[in-house]
């Protein structure tokens, strides 16, 4: 098995070419199966479609690469309605949606209606609540 940093680095370097940008990858095994999870991500969310042209381009790329000893299965899959938030790039792409937040001394959720870099602003009930960026321990979107 290829070391997973080099083979996110390579995927998305190769998903850079595309319409779409590497969210995450998994990789496990059990007695029978050995299965490569690669999760894709847009601005504009992503498809079932998406899915199924991704894992076109993606698997010329993988057989080349060769990253895993013997067979695998590849599955190309989207972070969910509620993914993870794990930049601040994302938390500007996702302004006006909802999201569930956690710090250290809080858990919120509401819609996020700001965020400069530095401070969230979150409407909960018309009320709207300032949460530094650095105190955020974990954001991801929510469906209401």
């Amino acid at each position: 098995m290829m070391d997973i940093e080099k083979l996110k680095k390579a995927v998305s370097d190769f998903l850079e070419t595309t319409e779409y940008e590497l969210y995450g990858i998994e990789y496990t095994q059990n007695k029978q199966d050995k299965i490569l999870r690669i999760f894709i991500d847009n601005n504009k969310g992503i498809t079932i479609d998406d899915c199924v042209n991704a894992t076109h381009l993606l698997n010329p790329f993988l057989d080349e690469l060769d990253p895993i000893d013997g067979e695998y299965m590849l599955e190309v899959s989207s972070p969910g309605a509620e993914k993870e938030l794990r930049s601040k790039e994302a938390i500007l792409n996702n302004i006006g949606k909802n999201v569930y937040l956690e710090t250290y001394e809080q858990k919120l959720t509401g819609k996020l209606i700001a965020f400069n870099g530095k401070v969230l602003t979150i409407s909960i009930k018309s009320k709207q609540i300032n949460v530094d960026y650095m105190d955020v321990n974990y954001i991801r979107l929510t469906i209401v």
